[in-house]
């Protein structure tokens, strides 16, 4: 069965060039140019991955990745945004929201297509190796079989790759994992991002975490620690 990959963009060259090249490499492929139609879509299915261009004639991108991020069926579909905009904040802005990877505009499909498989491989590996025994920190319960997390009882909502830091951390309570580490686990060898993404990633699992935000440490100059 061939994963399904919505495509969003209102430039109908784009649009056009996307999906002719996803069809190539055996995707199954959704096409939409305006927010509107493709959250329609969302209410009847769900595909396995959105590539989703930021700037839309009714909607904004960022709008549309927030949406997704809060609907329990939808928060862990992985979204690869395309942007023309050139400002490093606008791609930190969309990688806080929950989007898993960025391509600029002008791109190459074959960049594209190279990032895409790479989401998909490592939702999968995810998945396939996720332990299922409950992790308990202070007042958090880390689920990973039901990809749930709880602080004193209350569900949390996280991205995906929230969830996977928070899971990496829990693995080893104490340990000092490096920017380049979690970067590692996340991306593999095919990482294109920097290291500020996993600081962004941090910013943003803390501010959920609530009370718990106390257990994830920062060591100064190496990385991340998660400890009581």
């Amino acid at each position: 069965m061939h994963e399904t990959i919505a495509v969003v963009d209102d430039e109908p060259d784009i649009l056009e060039l996307v999906s002719l090249h996803l069809r190539k490499n055996h995707f199954s492929v959704r096409e939409f140019s305006d927010g509107s139609s493709f959250i329609e879509y969302l209410n009847s299915e769900i595909p396995d991955l959105v590539v989703l261009d930021l700037m839309l004639p009714d909607a904004d991108g960022f709008e549309i990745c927030k949406y997704m991020k809060r609907k329990k069926d939808l928060a862990h579909v992985p979204i690869v945004m395309l942007t023309a905009k050139s400002e490093e904040a606008d791609t930190v802005l969309g990688l806080g929201l929950g989007a898993d990877d960025y391509v600029r505009k002008p791109f190459s499909p074959n960049e594209l297509i190279a990032r895409v498989k790479t989401v998909l491989r490592r939702f999968e590996s995810h998945r396939e190796t996720e332990s299922p025994a409950k992790i308990v920190i202070g007042n958090m319960t880390i689920d990973p079989e039901r990809h749930e997390v709880a602080i004193d009882g209350n569900k949390v909502e996280l991205t995906s790759t929230e969830f996977r830091i928070l899971l990496l951390l829990a693995s080893e309570k104490g340990r000092v994992f490096s920017r380049d580490r979690i970067l590692d686990h996340l991306w593999g060898n095919e990482k294109a991002v920097v290291d500020r993404t996993i600081d962004v990633h941090i910013r943003h699992l803390r501010s959920k975490l609530g009370t718990a935000s106390k257990l994830i440490r920062n060591v100064h100059g190496v990385g991340y620690k998660l400890e009581e």
